[in-house]
């Protein structure tokens, strides 16, 4: 009995979960589909969803009307160089959190998190502003700064979670053998935790890949990304489906294979330290 009962209970979970994994990838689905339409099955009432005249005259369209490939380098500088600032700055600062810590040191991680609940839009006149008044606006330099500070809080929180988990006589070996306190980092540290530093790069990449907010804000052509090339295919006349479609397919086709492929050192980093 407890055997079935087990099987049972192996076999709803994997009902469910498959059914949440094809509930969350339909949509995908059915965009990748949609972007092989014309306008006119685009909009077809009742939808179809296989049997139309396949095209790939929207991809033509996109790459004819805006320059993917530009878009697209840039979206890979602003994602790489906004992540790198950030590990550069936050393995400093979650190493001296979790192996020198203060009294403030707890105040100051939840600080740090809190400032997250902040809705963009907020700061964004400041902002503006201040990288209008110092020529940062359109460029790659003021939006690698930007979304490293925007991703900066998370980065550290959770590099400070993998730190942790790390022996600290480990470290106290490594000062007694003379090592100064930027080799205890790069030669120790990081060796050991870097399945947690990769998993922390990974998901910063995808978050600076993904931001909307600032980009569609603060560039118009010389800094934007593949957000404001989605973005261009909606007008005052209308969303045309297919077109638009068939460019976010262009835009997270990256980040997506990427995904795919680090998929497991990415659970391998989240689950770093989980087991003892």
């Amino acid at each position: 009995m407890a055997r079935e009962h087990t099987k049972t209970y192996r076999a709803g979970i994997s009902v469910i979960a498959w059914a949440a994994s094809l509930t969350l990838f339909f949509p995908i689905l059915w965009m990748v589909v949609t972007s092989f339409k014309s306008e006119l099955d685009a909009f077809a009432s009742p939808p179809v969803f296989l049997f139309f005249d396949w095209t790939l005259e929207n991809y033509h369209i996109v790459q004819t009307r805006s320059d993917y490939f530009r878009h697209a380098s840039n979206s890979v500088i602003l994602s790489c160089g906004s992540t790198l600032l950030a590990l550069l700055i936050a393995i400093p600062a979650a190493w001296a959190m979790a192996f020198a810590p203060s009294k403030r040191t707890k105040d100051t991680l939840l600080w740090m998190l809190s400032t997250k609940m902040m809705p963009p839009v907020g700061v964004l006149v400041p902002i503006y502003l201040l990288y209008r008044d110092t020529g940062l606006l359109d460029s790659r330099m003021g939006l690698v700064a930007l979304l490293c500070l925007g991703n900066l809080p998370i980065v550290i929180w959770m590099l400070f979670t993998y730190f942790k988990e790390i022996p600290k006589d480990i470290l106290e070996a490594a000062r007694m053998d003379g090592a100064t306190t930027l080799k205890e980092i790069v030669y120790v540290l990081a060796p050991m935790a870097l399945p947690g530093i990769a998993s922390t790069l990974l998901l910063n990449v995808i978050l600076a890949w993904n931001e909307a907010f600032w980009t569609l804000n603060l560039t118009t052509s010389k800094a934007a990304p593949l957000t404001v090339f989605i973005a261009a295919y909606s007008s005052p006349e209308g969303l045309f489906w297919a077109k638009l479609s068939a460019a976010s397919t262009l835009a997270i086709a990256p980040i997506l294979v990427i995904g795919w492929l680090s998929q497991r050192q990415l659970v391998r980093g989240l689950t770093f330290g989980a087991v003892k």
